[in-house]
């Protein structure tokens, strides 16, 4: 079998009793067609024997790693611990799976399994942000009954969707959007009531601020036009401020000959009719205001888009319904696809640093199940450099 770097997949396996099913992990990737390299942390033989994965893998797993690391194109570690967890994100080197992490120059992908209290503790989220900030990506854990009889979030991510991620990672180079011209709108509109007051939405901009840092990573040209974010901006991206809905029509019509429009911004559907210049004084009496539906960009982005140019619009709505009409805004709209996230719940979306979404298109829907908003990003970014053909 041939051994080139792209082909040649390290699997980390540290001690957690989910360690059986990295087993049906390599065994996934054996039949894609990887090399694949076990590396076992001590805890993990308590578990799983080392000849166990190397029978599944045909490979012995190395005692010295360091030769296997120029010959790697990806790091795998599933199941990740707290305790691995926390040496990845300080850069300990104890054993041979923390040392190659260490000297390991390739992408990283990490599959989190714990109690739920531990994952929740904010110590574990704070190795994970570090490890995100550091581009390790991260797939799950999930809801479901854990090993000592509890439940919530902890199990980790089903073999299968881990080796479908692998596919992705080992296809995906980082310049897959090299010499693409990308738009991305981001954040929540303020529209004025008088001289000091707004309606507004509680969008931070998280979400087009990860897909802008995504973007520029893959080596496009990116430019983020911004509503009033509340969170960092984003390095090497071109950035246009647009407060209102009307600013965000004439900015993002203004640029719109690119290869990819991301149209993640809460713009404001109503505005007030007609706004004060000056403060409003407080008194007695009832204060009535008039709204009026502000353009729709989308709409006319839809109508001028061009052959070739991916166009996605972001619907925020609820439930089941949510996605129904997220079908009929992509009729509607002339968009390439949509994605559909569910703002009835407090744990994503809006000013959340994870979200879950809805990939809604032509030839049907796809589930981004809840993670952090950079990981959703990247598949969202997966997704467009498959349709331009560079992913």
């Amino acid at each position: 079998m041939s051994a080139e770097p792209r082909r040649t997949v390290l699997v980390g396996v540290t001690g957690s009793i989910a360690a059986y099913k990295a087993c049906e992990l390599v065994r996934l990737l054996v039949q894609d067609g990887r090399r694949v390299v076990p590396v076992l942390t001590p805890g993990a033989e308590r578990f799983v024997t080392r000849e166990t994965f190397e029978a599944l893998a045909r490979n012995e797993a190395p005692r010295d790693i360091y030769p296997h690391l120029t010959s790697a194109h990806l790091l795998v570690v599933a199941p990740a611990s707290a305790n691995t967890l926390a040496k990845l994100a300080h850069g300990l080197a104890d054993n041979v799976l923390t040392e190659a992490a260490l000297a390991f120059a390739g992408p990283v992908l990490v599959a989190p399994a714990m109690n739920v209290r531990m994952w929740e503790h904010p110590a574990t989220r704070a190795n994970l942000e570090t490890l995100l900030a550091h581009g390790v990506r991260v797939i799950g854990p999930e809801a479901g009954e854990l090993a000592e009889g509890e439940t919530g979030l902890g199990r980790m991510a089903e073999p299968q969707a881990i080796a479908t991620l692998c596919r992705e990672l080992l296809g995906q180079a980082p310049g897959s959007l090299a010499g693409k011209r990308v738009l991305v709108t981001a954040g929540g509109t303020r529209e004025p009531l008088d001289g000091v007051r707004f309606v507004g939405n509680r969008s931070s901009g998280r979400m087009g601020v990860a897909l802008a840092e995504e973007a520029h990573r893959r080596g496009a040209e990116v430019t983020l036009v911004a509503s009033n974010i509340s969170v960092a901006l984003p390095s090497g991206v071109e950035v246009v401020e647009a407060p209102t809905a009307a600013d965000v029509g004439r900015e993002t019509l203004a640029r719109a000959d690119v290869d990819v429009i991301l149209m993640a911004a809460a713009v404001a559907d109503y505005r007030p009719a007609e706004p004060r210049d000056g403060k409003r004084t407080k008194d007695s009496e009832m204060w009535s205001v008039t709204f009026e539906p502000t353009d729709d960009v989308l709409a006319e982005l839809g109508r001028r888009r061009r052959n070739g140019q991916i166009l996605v619009g972001f619907a925020a709505d609820e439930g089941e319904r949510g996605v129904d009409r997220a079908r009929e805004k992509l009729a509607a709209k002339n968009g390439t696809f949509f994605v559909f996230n569910d703002v009835s719940r407090s744990d994503i979306g809006f000013d959340a640093d994870q979200n879950e979404v809805t990939l809604v298109s032509r030839d049907g829907e796809r589930t981004i199940s809840k993670r952090d908003k950079r990981e959703v990003a990247v598949a969202i970014l997966d997704e467009v450099a498959s349709l331009l053909g560079g992913g």
